[in-house]
């Protein structure tokens, strides 16, 4: 956005879905700025932390610790016991008496700390109590989740299971997104973060009053709605292209079911959306999102949650929209070839964004194999090569440089790629071409 803005590309429409939606959402008001600046949103400190397990996962893990130094105490002893012979017996071969002396004292040491009201009882205990702790921290972590979650459903199963189902806590990530907003939308005024939907109409108030003016740009965002079993598109776009891709109320187009115009007063969504997009699927709570008494849904709470593969459902909604060029941006690379196998991770973060990588990259190929026809011309700006995976907030390693490659380094690279793929080859190539094109869209 840095690179295209510096350019002087002009774009008609931003879209986005997953922590894209958070690029589309401050760009289509004029604060993609919020992006790349000092205290933005990438650099700022709660991005090391944008995603964490669970609280009741990280306790789980310190009292494991517990339990496995205390079972293991009897086989430190016995480890002892290995290192304290051989030096009795060197020094006694050596004659000197302090070899019998040394193993006396250890075992007057270990004589009393194996009585019966000593370690054999006091072990058991520490390891029931620790077992304990685990099951109880299980259940207030389960309770807690149900009682803090601002909407509720009838669920079928244990409580338990919506702690131990959804182990990766994406609340920082929303918190820190709505409050990124929400500091672009108040400027100097020292006024808290509103609730959801206040937050979302004002955001659309703004976007719809400014529509048109340099800077604001029409706004697509997808998420998956897990209970409807289809993508939901919401949008603030132009007439005539809003009558087209919204119907109204009171019509009877299957579409309805679908897509939502955030400019209506009844469906203050952007919030929401943007939660949605930011909650990780499998592993982190759906959003709960309730629809109008009126709507298609009739004041039904569904789950909401992101999905990589929607990518093409974006795409096709901006040629609807009346895009005729699209420039894509992408974290992933192109698909690995032969001789470019990457180590396995171990970890559950690396896991988990290994098969995001691997769902976001095949979703981006067949998005532009399926929809390239569509419009005049498709660009594509993403990394040669990129060892940072989604969720390696820190950086990662990168096997090929030997060397530890971050976030602030990726961020640059993209700012480079932008400029080496698109506005070199494409702006100031033709630059009078582009400049006639009368919509352009950014996802």
């Amino acid at each position: 956005m840095r690179a295209l803005q510096e350019a002087g590309v002009k774009i008609d429409i931003v879209g986005g879905r997953g922590i894209g939606a958070m690029a589309a959402v401050l760009a289509a008001v004029d604060g993609g700025a919020q992006l790349w600046e000092t205290g933005g949103f990438w650099r700022s400190q709660p991005i090391l932390e944008l995603y964490r397990w669970r609280w009741p996962f990280r306790l789980l893990r310190w009292l494991a610790a517990g339990l496995i130094a205390v079972m293991a105490i009897p086989a430190v002893v016995i480890v002892a016991g290995l290192v304290v012979y051989p030096i009795a017996l060197v020094l006694g071969m050596s004659g000197l008496d302090a070899g019998a002396r040394f193993v006396h004292s250890f075992l007057d040491t270990l004589t009393p700390a194996f009585s019966p009201g000593a370690l054999p009882t006091w072990i058991p205990r520490l390891a029931s109590l620790l077992a304990a702790a685990a099951a109880v921290t299980l259940a207030v972590g389960a309770w807690l989740t149900w009682w803090r979650a601002p909407l509720h459903r009838r669920m079928a199963g244990g409580r338990a299971w919506a702690l131990l189902g959804s182990p990766i806590d994406a609340t920082l990530a929303i918190q820190h997104a709505t409050d990124t907003v929400w500091r672009l939308l108040k400027g100097g005024a020292a006024i808290r973060t509103p609730d959801a939907k206040d937050l979302s109409r004002r955001y659309a108030e703004l976007l719809a009053e400014n529509l048109g003016q340099p800077g604001f740009r029409e706004l697509l965002l997808v998420v998956h709605d897990m209970d409807a079993h289809r993508d939901l598109v919401f949008g603030l776009v132009r007439d005539p292209f809003r009558k087209a891709l919204f119907p109204p109320p009171g019509g009877v187009s299957s579409r309805r079911a679908e897509a939502h115009d955030l400019s209506s007063g009844t469906q203050a969504f952007t919030a929401d959306v943007l939660a949605a997009a930011l909650s990780l699927p499998g592993v982190c709570d759906p959003r709960l999102v309730q629809f109008a008494p009126d709507s298609y849904w009739r004041g039904e709470t569904h789950r909401l949650v992101d999905r990589p593969a929607c990518l093409a459902r974006l795409i096709e909604e901006a040629a609807a929209a009346g895009a005729e060029q699209v420039v894509i941006v992408a974290a992933t690379p192109d698909p690995p070839g032969p001789h470019e196998l990457r180590p396995p991770r171990r970890d559950g973060f690396g896991r988990v964004g290994e098969q995001l990588a691997s769902a976001e990259t095949a979703g981006l190929s067949d998005a532009v194999r399926h929809l390239h026809h569509r419009f005049q011309g498709v660009y594509l700006i993403r990394p040669s090569h990129n060892p940072v995976r989604p969720l390696d907030l820190t950086g990662a390693y990168d096997e090929k440089s030997d060397r530890v490659q971050t976030l602030e380094e990726l961020m640059e690279r993209g700012f480079e790629d932008a400029y080496r793929q698109f506005i070199e080859p494409v702006v100031g190539a033709s630059g009078d071409r582009m400049a006639q094109v009368s919509r352009d869209v950014d996802l």
